[in-house]
């Protein structure tokens, strides 16, 4: 047997030789130092590719091409995978993915808590106006269908969202689900999954999620076991309940038998900062008891959220609407008030996680307000006390949402959680665009500049991190998390999803008062072995793919 598939090996490799040796490649990199995804030590090489494949990775490769690049003093790696991306609706827009691309980024994942689908039931159907009209569908592989035919510059891979599920059956309720009503929600996961799904993600901070409760996401989490899905989960409380919210994700992966992903790892609460390695020995613990269990980070010390998660939960019941009636009727106002600034037991608090600081706030969203701090905004208000009843009225002047960027974490403790074997790298942001209609508001800098940071400000600047390993968690690690076996490695046979970069230039621009600046350094970027920006311009290919779980 093994005579025979040695035989066979040679065959292959005689035909390969062959064919690239009489038939010009479509395109060879030339003279890269390649860091090929894997962690190991960079290599001098020549990368041929030929259709969606690398078909040939070496040294002063004799094959003739019909577009060849100088790589000479650059460098080669696979296209960067994005683990946690909310471009959901932001790709049938624009499916350029102008503000992912420009990072490198060629596989965005989506789907935390809200997927796009289920959209059913007593949640709304999915609705997005792109340039040729209003889009709808309800189900996930629905959503799939349509991102294939509007095309996108970036391939595509999504989890089922346990929020989304949890309000196709029960809407706006804060009511216990009955035993149909689960039957009903398990069943809305397992259709997901044979949609293509790769996961179960789970938002279990604010509602719906946060009324699930941990048997109830168990339960839910067992659903992908059969097709060894990731469960992604935003633990329940990032602040002064972090430990107890680790534990129970933690419970979840031994009692459900699935491997998790624990959604950008933090202490966000001034109170716990310089704690990162208790959590990190929790999570060591559980994996050596055999329960696969990792994680990923931001490269930011600030996270973006909603102005009303300063309200605390029991006042979200019945959506916004109910929420907004809350906030201006004199029978719940002073109650909501007095959870504000005391806190709610189990409850992450933002306000209390900043040092009640609103200087630590900024207006991110598309508002009046955008890019003010919260004491500016009250200072422009004439606010000078009452300044939580103020939040209030702001939040009753503008619908109920405001989007916000807290300081609530530090960086000490996201770079002892980044530099763990089991921990990499997304960005939790969207496709934005410099310019035209998705230059929204006053975005997060993620938005634009997560993986550039990474590996410029981190890497080369601070030396965090070595390049190789910096690679390796934003590319063969996210692949492997969510079951992508055919990229995240510079590799014969692998797709050429590819990113040529400047070491000594590659940095974030975008700040959290001037967000709309793409990165620099970034030179070129191939999806599916079509090049999709050269010299930093968008060539305006769309050769992304869906990536649905095999």
């Amino acid at each position: 047997m093994k005579n025979a598939i040695s035989l066979a090996l040679c065959v292959i490799g005689l035909i390969c030789r062959h064919s690239l040796a009489t038939e010009p490649v479509d395109l060879l990199i030339a003279n890269a130092r390649v860091i090929d995804g894997s962690g190991r030590p960079w290599f001098y090489a020549d990368v041929a590719v030929s259709g969606e494949d690398i078909v040939a990775v070496g040294r002063d490769l004799d094959i003739q091409a019909i577009k060849r690049i100088d790589a000479r003093g650059k460098v080669l790696s696979p296209g960067f995978i994005d683990i946690h991306s909310h471009s959901d609706k932001l790709l049938l827009r624009d499916g350029r993915a102008l503000g992912k691309i420009h990072q490198g980024v060629t596989t965005e994942v989506l789907g935390e808590g809200f997927s796009a689908g289920p959209a059913l039931g007593l949640r709304p159907a999915g609705s997005v106006t792109t340039p040729e009209g209003t889009v709808r569908w309800n189900t996930l592989g629905e959503y799939f269908k349509l991102l294939e035919r509007h095309q996108t510059s970036v391939n595509v891979v999504s989890y089922v969202g346990l929020a989304g599920v949890w309000q196709c059956v029960m809407g706006n309720s804060f009511e216990r689900p009955t035993e149909t009503q689960l039957l009903e929600m398990e069943k809305l996961v397992r259709d997901a999954m044979d949609q293509g799904a790769a996961g179960l993600s789970s938002q279990v901070m604010t509602p719906p999620g946060s009324l699930a409760t941990t048997a109830d996401v168990i339960r839910l989490a067992k659903q992908i076991r059969p097709y060894n899905g990731l469960f992604s989960i935003h633990i329940r409380n990032e602040g002064l309940g972090v430990f107890e919210a680790v534990e129970e994700a933690i419970q979840v992966g031994r009692e459900a038998g699935v491997r998790m992903d624990i959604i950008h790892l933090k202490i966000a609460d001034q109170k716990y900062w310089g704690k990162m390695g208790k959590l990190v020995g929790m999570i060591e613990n559980a994996r050596q008891e055999g329960i696969d269990v990792q994680a990923n980070v931001y490269p930011y010390t600030r996270g973006n959220n909603n102005l009303k998660s300063i309200v605390p939960p029991w006042a979200h019941e019945g959506g916004d609407r109910k929420m907004l009636e809350r906030l201006a009727s004199s029978d719940t106002r002073d109650r909501i008030l007095n959870d504000i600034e005391n806190g709610i037991d189990g409850w992450y608090n933002h306000y209390t996680a900043v040092g009640k600081d609103w200087s630590r706030m900024l207006i991110s969203g598309e508002h009046p307000y955008k890019g003010l701090t919260m004491d500016r905004v009250f200072a422009l208000r004439g606010t000078k006390t009452d300044k939580a009843a103020d939040m209030l009225d702001m939040l009753i002047e503008h619908g109920g949402g405001i989007s916000t960027v807290f300081a609530h974490h530090d960086e000490p403790d996201m770079l002892l959680a980044l530099r763990q074997p089991w921990c990499s790298v997304g960005s939790d942001g969207s496709a934005y665009a410099i310019e035209g209609p998705l230059r929204e508001g006053n975005p997060h800098p993620r938005n634009f500049g997560s993986f550039p940071r990474l590996l410029g400000h981190y890497v080369r600047d601070k030396g965090a991190l070595d390049l190789e390993t910096a690679v390796q968690k934003i590319t063969s690690l996210n692949a492997s998390k969510v079951g992508i076996t055919d990229r995240g490695l510079i590799a014969v046979g692998k797709k050429a999803d590819i990113v040529l970069f400047d070491e000594a230039r590659i940095i974030d621009k975008s700040e959290y008062t001037a967000p709309f600046q793409y990165p620099e350094g970034i030179e070129l970027v191939v999806v599916n072995g079509r090049i999709t920006m050269e010299s930093g311009i968008h060539t305006g290919v769309k050769a992304g793919q869906v990536l649905r779980r095999q």
